[in-house]
């Protein structure tokens, strides 16, 4: 892994796994039944966001108090975390309609009652979401191309990328969580 060049790779899965998401989320006639019940998976998406949250804000206290390999661990782990969020993510998309801010009755659409209902609060959400969903695109890259600087042993390229990539990818996961809290009564 130390001398491999994985740059057409990481690129391959930055491209891919957005364009997989957005055509899932923007195709809704296209849903699969997998079998077993996914409407349980939005909160398990919560819970993966908020220990990748706990996991990146651990990193950072082990790499500036010198425990290496502790720092090493935590990020491991928060990448399978978000490897399996990313998965789940797709079979939810891929067999349930989107959640709209404010449908209380759950149809799928807006009348003018549920956004007097839903208020000022569901412009708040909607830029939240969009954040979200934006840098969740863009972290991909820099996660993957982090990582592979911290493989090769090239810490001083880690280093000045994770300082890009970490505050994105705690903002990713952490908007990601309140999404949810703000969106789940209407689940």
């Amino acid at each position: 892994m130390k001398n491999k060049n994985l740059t057409l790779p990481i690129i391959i899965v930055s491209v891919a796994v957005p364009l997989a998401v957005a055509f899932l989320i923007l195709v809704p006639s296209v849903k699969i039944n997998f079998g077993f019940n996914t409407s349980v998976l939005p909160l398990f998406h919560a819970t993966l966001n908020a220990t990748v949250a706990i996991l990146l804000l651990a990193s950072l206290w082990f790499i500036r108090h010198g425990q290496v390999q502790a720092h090493k661990w935590t990020n491991l782990l928060a990448v399978v975390l978000s490897a399996i969020f990313l998965v789940s993510y797709v079979i939810y998309h891929a067999s349930n309609p989107s959640t709209l801010y404010g449908d209380l009755n759950r149809d799928g659409h807006l009348d003018d009652a549920e956004k007097a209902a839903a208020g000022g609060l569901r412009y708040v959400y909607y830029v939240i979401l969009t954040s979200h969903i934006l840098l969740s695109g863009i972290i991909i890259p820099f996660v993957l191309f982090t990582l592979q600087r911290a493989f090769q042993e090239k810490f001083d390229k880690h280093r000045k990328l994770a300082r890009i990539t970490w505050p994105l990818w705690l903002y990713v996961a952490v908007t990601g969580v309140i999404v949810y809290v703000m969106v789940s009564k209407y689940y």
